[in-house]
């Protein structure tokens, strides 16, 4: 039985005739065809800006986090129709993981991180601010916005669904509604992926499109506001990023290109260390995960001259135990290729590689797939060659073959080795397998500046390295030169990255006002209540409190140190204390925050319910033994949430900023505190 796709457009699903047929990787049958009809893709642009846009600012950060999360649930939940799906793209259960657990996993990591980093509302303050003016009046900072425009991602086969909802996550995030274009070849996946998100009814209308087929005139229709990103060849990257309206209206276009990523085994490492085994695992393991179709796999294997030949017995060894097939048969560790077109490829990049590189294993003699019509299937054999002179040798530092393809290449030093990690012109990641911190400190600065990401490998990382090509939420995906020189993941970058920056100018009191956070020297607000008897939505931005002074004797420092063994000679020591810089004995930096905290405080039960962190903490002038020191107390920001504890009552995150000065007025420390705050109702 075969499905008809359809595009997902204008909140409906279009398509009635079926066009292109899509085969399954593993026996050859049809799976799916695509849709003949053409998206309007003008209805698509408009249903994103005016419909898909006001949905999502219509929420704040806090809210769009907290419906990923929801989201990842939701398709955690009806996952196993998923891994059914996925079969048919030549994945076993393993490499299905990666795409579909994967993809809900980085809506975990980023609703994690906009509920932990980011703000209520739609402005980041991007500060601190800094004054412009001699007396106070006139400051500046910077603020991120979301930049009112929509994101088209456009995207490979090897990962339909970890491929989309990796750049989705960061983009609804920062409040852009998303249209997705999918390889078609693997489009069948993300389709069943996006029917599953619309039926959750999670997201608001417009905020995700998908389209099913080719791009049209839709890069045609975008405006300033818009970005492209782009995850696939290198070649397809410098077309589209010449696209004359996107030059023409300077729109962003992030690429993240298939490179010849590498990994070097340090000159330290020999066949009797457990790194030498590490090194051989990674390779074959990189070789053979998705079979090989990953952006990130290892397609440049850098071996010390003198281990080449016992690194190649051992690869062979290793590669000769993968069982290849239809995954659905038990045993089976490596499936097919995506498809017969994506198998040619492969096998005519292959050659082009053994123009200057010997066989160490593959080529194809007595391979055999397991599995009932897997005759019809895109199988191809895990294949690796050895090429002595790497240096004299463009092709392998020119040609990828995007599949179960590696070349081992000998070095002699380690100018060698990095110079053959450079000719590649620019990767995704590389991995540095050594056991020597030295030799690691002296080669990771030089190849950073060819790689996006470097993974050092030792056998005290080895237990919970998530591998050379696991891209992570929290870290940089992307690459410089051949590698598209684009940013994707990479935490709180990933977003900012699709945010608008702004320099905002004017007296602090207009910036507070702006970034609804409190600006030291803006007007603050003194109700008589003490702050911390406010719940959390009667607080307002700039409510404060000045504190009475409080007078540090000898005998606080003296207590200070009994209890806690600080015994430092500054705070003692008269004599050694004079011969300092600061030619005075001098209170402990952590006294002084602890009293402080006694002047602010208030020991009744209220609303303020748990101090859970110091930010900012600076000490900025020492207090000396009989000085005073006096406490401005302001609500700076307000976070909320939306959580509830057990019992059901809401809260939300304060943080307020500490000024705490002398006698003479005299900042001599400042930091923010981090506050849970219940909510009133």
């Amino acid at each position: 039985m075969t499905t008809l796709l359809q595009s997902f457009i204008g909140g409906r699903w279009i398509g009635q005739q079926p066009a292109q047929a899509l085969q399954s990787a593993v026996n050859g049958q049809t799976v799916a065809h695509t849709h003949a009809e053409a998206p309007d893709f003008a209805e698509a642009v408009h249903f994103a800006r005016k419909t898909g846009l006001p949905g999502l600012m219509a929420l704040d950060f806090q809210q769009r986090a907290a419906r990923l999360k929801a989201l990842a649930k939701y398709l955690n939940d009806h996952k196993e129709a998923l891994y059914a799906i996925s079969a048919h793209t030549g994945a076993t259960r393993a490499d299905s993981w990666v795409d579909i657990e994967g993809g809900t996993g980085t809506l975990f990591a980023y609703s994690s991180l906009g509920q932990a980093e980011l703000p209520s509302g739609n402005l980041i303050h991007e500060g601190p601010a800094m004054p412009l003016g001699k007396k106070g009046g006139f400051a500046g900072t910077h603020i991120l916005v979301p930049r009112g425009g929509l994101a088209v991602h456009i995207n490979a086969f090897n990962f339909p669904i970890w491929g989309l909802l990796e750049k989705f996550a960061p983009s609804f995030l920062a409040g852009m509604p998303c249209i997705g274009k999918p390889a078609t070849a693997t489009s069948y996946l993300t389709e069943a992926m996006v029917r599953l998100v619309n039926e959750s009814g999670i997201l608001p209308p417009g905020a995700l499109q998908l389209i099913i087929g080719g791009t049209g005139d839709l890069l045609d229709r975008l405006e300033g506001p818009d970005v492209v990103t782009f995850t696939g060849s290198a070649d397809t990257a410098a077309k589209l990023r010449v696209r004359p309206n996107l030059i023409r209206n300077s729109i962003p276009f992030n690429a993240e290109a298939d490179s010849l990523n590498c990994a070097i085994l340090a000159p330290d490492v020999t066949p009797d260390d457990e790194e030498f085994d590490l090194f051989v695992k990674e390779v074959a393991r990189e070789m053979t995960v998705k079979a090989g179709q990953k952006c990130t796999a290892i397609r440049r294997a850098i071996v010390p001259r003198q281990h080449l030949d016992a690194v190649a017995e051992k690869l062979k060894a290793r590669l000769s135990k993968v069982v290849v097939g239809d995954p659905s048969v038990e045993g089976v560790r490596m499936g097919a290729l995506a498809s017969h077109a994506q198998q040619a490829d492969v096998a005519e990049r292959v050659a082009l590689l053994r123009r200057g590189a010997e066989l160490v294993y593959g080529g194809g003699d007595g391979f055999a797939p397991l599995g009932e019509g897997v005759a019809n299937g895109a199988f191809f054999q895990p294949t690796l060659l050895l090429s002595r002179n790497p240096m004299t040798h463009d092709d392998v530092h020119d040609v990828e073959a995007f599949g179960p393809v590696s070349t081992l290449m000998a070095y002699d030093g380690i100018d060698e080795a990095l110079a053959l990690a450079a000719r590649g012109k620019g990767s995704l990641v590389a991995t540095l397998v050594t056991k020597d911190p030295a030799t690691a400190a002296r080669m990771v600065p030089v190849a950073a500046a060819y790689h996006g990401r470097l993974h050092v490998l030792d056998r005290e990382a080895a237990a919970e390295s998530t591998g050379h090509g696991s891209p992570l939420p929290f870290l940089k995906h992307g690459g410089p030169g051949r590698a598209g020189g684009g940013e994707e993941l990479g935490g709180l970058r990933a977003v900012t990255h699709l945010l608008q920056r702004a320099a905002v100018q004017g007296s602090p009191t207009m910036l507070a006002a702006i970034t609804r956070e409190h600006v030291r020297g803006a007007k603050v607000i003194e109700t008589g209540t003490h702050p911390f008897r406010r719940h959390f939505e009667e607080l307002q931005i700039g409510e404060s409190l000045l504190t009475a002074p409080r007078v540090i004797g000898d005998d606080d420092v003296h207590a200070f140190g009994k209890l806690t063994g600080d015994m430092f000679y500054m705070h003692f020591d008269e004599a050694a204390a004079k011969a300092s810089p600061f030619g005075k004995r001098i209170a402990h930096g952590y006294l002084v925050l602890s009293d402080a905290a006694g002047l602010f405080v208030v020991p009744e039960p209220g609303p303020v319910l748990a101090n859970y962190g110091i930010d900012t903490l600076r000490f900025v002038k020492p207090v000396g033994i009989g000085d005073s020191i006096q406490v401005r107390l302001t609500a700076k920001r307000k976070i909320d949430r939306n959580k509830k504890d057990a019992n059901g009552n809401g809260q939300g995150v304060v943080a307020w900023d500490v000024e705490v000065t002398n006698q003479d007025g005299e900042l001599v420390a400042s930091y923010d505190i981090l506050t849970l705050v219940a909510k009133k109702g």
